[in-house]
């Protein structure tokens, strides 16, 4: 079986070879087998692997939950929907991100425009806002 380097992966799946070791020390991708030099032997299907970490990552999962679905998607219990339910929480998370975002931006719209942009900090209304108790 062909062998790669570390930084053969790294080219390969176009990330970092320091995301590499990092991805190994959180136990993402398997520690692989080193030859008498020392030097790391990869598979080839650790660059799959990490292709999958760095696409579920872009998607929004966090790295303990792409552990989730790493372990899910070797045991032979897990069904697709075990997988769609992971992905459905993950969409509820979102909704609930766009709302605070939303919310924030409101806030920061309505500060902004009473905020005249000249004059002493003194006078800043943005900064009374940060200062004064919400209750």
């Amino acid at each position: 079986m062909e062998s790669l380097t570390i930084g053969q992966v790294a080219k390969q799946a176009q990330v970092n070879i320091e995301t590499i070791r990092y991805y190994e020390r959180r136990g993402l991708i398997p520690e692989p087998p080193r030859r008498e030099s020392g030097y790391r032997q990869y598979a080839p299907d650790a660059v799959k692997r990490i292709t999958f970490i760095k696409r579920a990552q872009e998607l929004g999962f966090s790295l303990r939950e792409i552990q989730e679905l790493l372990s899910l998607r070797v045991d032979p219990g897990t069904t697709t929907g075990d997988i769609k339910g992971r992905a459905e929480a993950k969409l509820a998370d979102i909704d609930t991100k766009l709302r605070d975002l939303k919310r924030m931006k409101t806030a920061l719209v309505k500060l902004t425009a009473a905020c005249r942009g000249r004059g002493p900090t003194s006078e800043c209304p943005i900064l009374d806002a940060l200062e004064s108790r919400r209750d």
